[in-house]
């Protein structure tokens, strides 16, 4: 019970789509398509659910042994089955979130990068690259073109869950990372111009998880944008691999 004497507090339908209505009508004031307002929210609110998914799953280890094996069984089937509940809704809610659920388009689709889509990958990418370098100094106009390329090779699942994919990526390869823009990134001796200019833009990382990754699917989205081939063997050079 709250101070107040009241039980928890639960939102209804009518308040939930209240708040998603408000939110909606704020962002298109900031010249946001209520469309892609709608993705954005579908997606957080799916991803909410999956996290709550994963704290049932996480606290079932924590049946009271005290009470029995009954007990222990019941309620481990319990979280068991509320689990697998909210990860079914959410797996409905991310669907409906990205149009998915029409026929021809499923979540392991490669369709073309939406407007929603590249503005999430960019979002995902600058702090990364500033986690690196201290600027980025190439024409931003590049970064249109090459994130639509990077995100051609994932699935419409794989670009839901691409920040997160990404970060794991820089992580774990940090120390690496650091030397290569050191060396050849803003602020180092190599010019902008020339086959090593994409180390200049932070599309650079979104580019080079996909090059150790998918390496076939990128070359050919590479081409089929026809953005430099040079770029791709510098950063293929710069981080060291055989080309």
């Amino acid at each position: 019970m709250n101070p107040a004497g009241e039980g928890p507090l639960h939102l209804d339908a009518v308040s939930v789509l209240n708040a998603k209505t408000t939110l909606v009508q704020l962002l298109g004031r900031a010249g946001i398509h209520p469309g892609d307002a709608e993705e954005l929210i579908g997606l957080v609110s799916a991803g909410a659910v999956a996290v709550a998914a994963a704290e049932v799953a996480g606290g079932a280890e924590d049946a009271p042994a005290a009470k029995g094996e009954p007990y222990t069984s019941g309620w481990l089937d319990g979280a068991h089955t509320v689990t697998e509940a909210l990860g079914g809704i959410a797996e409905r809610m991310l669907r409906d979130a990205v149009g998915a659920d029409t026929p021809g388009d499923p979540l392991d689709a490669r369709p073309p990068a939406g407007r929603m889509e590249l503005e999430r990958a960019k979002v995902a990418v600058l702090p990364l690259y500033l986690s690196f370098a201290a600027e980025s100094d190439l024409d931003p106009d590049v970064s249109e073109p090459v994130l639509t390329a990077v995100l051609g090779t994932m699935s419409t699942r794989q670009r839901t869950g691409y920040a997160g994919r990404l970060t794991a990526f820089a992580a774990e390869h940090r120390a690496r990372l650091e030397r290569m823009y050191a060396q050849y990134g803003p602020g180092s001796p190599i010019a902008i111009h020339g086959r090593y200019s994409l180390l200049h833009s932070p599309t650079s990382v979104a580019v080079l998880e996909r090059l150790l990754t998918e390496p076939a699917a990128l070359r050919e989205e590479w081409d089929a944008a026809e953005l430099p081939p040079a770029w791709l063997e510098g950063l293929t050079t710069a981080w060291g691999e055989p080309q």
